[in-house]
């Protein structure tokens, strides 16, 4: 059987699967675990171990066609600045909540688009953050940038609040590609956004990309990735298009007849990784590509990388604070997210509570597979000796015996160490879902592809 066969009968071009930037995913989420359980994670942080904290901008001048992130359009700013006033009252929720002396050693801006921020607002909301929860030493701070909304003011005082990593969204170059998902953006804007960053001082740069696009084909993707190597990033993150109409209403302005099929986003993706590749890009986990030297890089070679809602990450930090709507929260004790809807987190705050309304309380049983699923997505493996910390490591026993019968030639087992190999690494997800404990049939995930 050829390979394509055996991936083919694997499922890998039929199946939608978690993209495991958590276990439990949010699916798994019940509003019986909210505020509650969110202050008690708060207070009981320890201060000898820095948190990292990533705050949500919902608000976009133009909505991509293509996004299924929590997202509003505004043509003021007017809503921003409400919104913005409400983060700085969450801050204080959180500052009468925190063990005195927490320090944040990671801060991350997403959204939406976090470059809608005027300059004062950038400055004003940085420094608000930093009064709450101080900054370490080797603090690090990136902001998702949209080239086609930022000038060099926006850049100086990002810069000025101390941002140490830009990412930058792209997507795709072709412009019929743009014209199909809402986002037109020039290589030219792209460009010279990045040059205005370089020349801030800002030195690391991601460079977001996105396969299964619609009208997307080989010879484009090949002209798109040979734009982003003039651009020298040190990362590049391919994401996988996932296309949920029904879940993202805006989607449906993208017909279905114009997406590449199955196999053809396969093909994709490999055509972009081999192009990173010969480019002396190394391969970080399912969808990530750094230079040898990047921190990204150095966490895998020693065991250290993580993935979290952000995904993958050398951050060391056991705990996420998510500020905003919509934020996820991620404890030792298990995840909290705030009200998704921009409205309905500015009515928690104002009435004076946290904004918490839907988490997952970690069990026993949970934290083994947690565990090995995160090995499997950062390592391709699961080091089954490391499991043994875990009481119920055993209740895992059958699904390792299971995935080595059912992977056969795709997943073997050396000594202590259950590995995927380097030809079974396209079913990284599909495996890994097999050590999960829950079997949402109504979630609509995304393609395995």
């Amino acid at each position: 059987m050829d390979h394509m066969s055996r991936l083919r009968q694997h499922g890998l071009f039929d199946a939608r699967v978690p993209r495991y930037t958590s276990y439990p995913p949010a699916t798994a989420f019940s509003a019986q675990t909210g505020a509650a359980f969110q202050s008690e994670c708060l207070r009981t942080l320890d201060t000898d171990t820095p948190v990292s904290v990533y705050v949500h901008i919902p608000f976009c001048e133009r909505l991509c066609w293509f996004c299924a992130c929590r997202t509003q359009g505004t043509t003021t700013l007017k809503p921003v600045e409400t919104y913005l006033t409400c983060l700085k009252a969450e801050l204080e929720l959180l500052r009468k909540t925190l063990p005195a002396g927490l320090k944040m050693g990671q801060l991350h801006w997403g959204g939406g688009t976090p470059t809608i921020l005027t300059p004062d607002m950038i400055r004003h909301l940085a420094t608000a953050i930093k009064d709450v929860i101080s900054p370490t030493a080797n603090f690090q701070f990136s902001v998702e940038i949209d080239p086609t909304l930022v000038d060099d003011a926006k850049i100086e005082s990002l810069s000025a609040t101390g941002m140490t990593r830009a990412s930058i969204g792209i997507q795709d170059f072709a412009p019929d590609v743009q014209a199909a998902i809402g986002r037109e953006q020039s290589f030219e804007t792209t460009r010279d956004c990045v040059e205005s960053l370089r020349a801030a001082g800002i030195t690391s740069l991601n460079a977001d990309l996105v396969y299964g696009l619609p009208h997307q084909n080989a010879k484009k993707l090949d002209d798109t990735i040979s734009k982003v190597m003039q651009l020298d990033p040190d990362r590049i993150a391919l994401f996988g298009y996932a296309h949920v109409p029904n879940f993202a209403k805006r989607q449906q302005l993208i017909p279905n007849a114009a997406l590449p099929n199955e196999e053809t986003r396969y093909h994709l993706a490999q055509q972009a990784a081999r192009a990173f590749g010969a480019s002396g890009y190394e391969a970080i986990g399912i969808d990530h590509f750094a230079k040898p030297e990047d921190s990204l890089t150095i966490a895998r070679n020693h065991g250290q990388l993580r993935r979290n809602f952000q995904g993958y990450t050398d951050d060391a930090s056991q705990s996420l604070i998510g500020i905003g709507a919509s934020s996820i929260s991620q404890f030792a004790q298990g995840y909290v997210q705030n009200a998704s809807a921009t409205a309905a987190y500015i009515q928690r705050i104002s009435g004076g509570n946290l904004a918490g309304h839907r988490g997952y309380h970690l069990s026993a049983l949970d934290r083994p597979r947690a565990a090995a699923i995160n090995m499997l997505m950062c390592q391709f493996e699961i080091d089954l000796s490391a499991l043994d910390k875990f009481p119920n490591a055993h209740t895992l026993t059958r699904v390792h015996d299971r995935v080595l019968a059912d992977f056969a030639d795709l997943v073997v087992r050396d000594g202590t160490i259950l590995r995927i190999t380097p030809e079974g690494r396209p079913l990284t997800r599909i495996i890994a879902q097999r050590y999960d404990g829950f079997n949402d049939t109504t979630a609509q995930y995304s393609q395995a592809s």
